[in-house]
């Protein structure tokens, strides 16, 4: 399990590297990584799967799905779903995904990019989707703990010994 304490500094880097924490809202990173896959595709190594493109529609479907329906869960419990802003947050949501994972949203948008990674030669998605899980955790899911921590202390403490980061 991950160690994180609400005494969490990022001081340590550089200016530029905060600068970038929950700025750029994952649905824009995922478009990003997204278009890095399709160009970059042409340049790597293509591994043809039988019926890959029912495999590729079957992942990006998966991933829309956990991401729209965790989305879903923050608006029906009526707390902030802004990405930008994670100390907005009024309530802990720890049900539907959340039971599985502590960040579904993210899951899902890794899964599409999967996806996409599959429909284009599977070898591309071995570099764009772990660059993809390092900036989220990074930049966003990190800020997003501390944040959280600071919120809802122990409880949400106690919710991150239960439940894992992404799976």
């Amino acid at each position: 399990m991950e160690n994180i304490s609400p005494s969490i500094s990022f001081k340590r880097n550089s200016s530029t590297m905060m600068f970038l924490s929950t700025k750029i809202p994952p649905p824009i990173v995922t478009i990003v990584f997204a278009f890095l896959i399709f160009y970059f595709s042409d340049y790597f190594f293509y591994i043809a799967l039988p019926f890959k493109e029912f495999i590729s529609i079957f992942f990006v479907l998966l991933g829309f799905y956990i991401t729209f329906s965790s989305a879903r869960n923050f608006k029906k419990k009526e707390t902030t779903i802004n990405p930008i802003k994670p100390s907005e947050a009024t309530k802990l949501v720890i049900d539907g995904y959340f039971k599985y994972t502590r960040n579904p949203m993210y899951l899902g948008m890794a899964i599409f990019l999967i996806g996409l990674s599959i429909y284009n030669g599977l070898i591309i998605g071995l570099i764009f989707v772990p660059l993809f899980v390092a900036y989220i955790s990074f930049f966003q899911i990190k800020p997003e703990e501390v944040a959280m921590i600071k919120i809802f202390g122990n409880e949400y403490r106690t919710y991150m010994q239960k439940v894992r980061r992404w799976i």
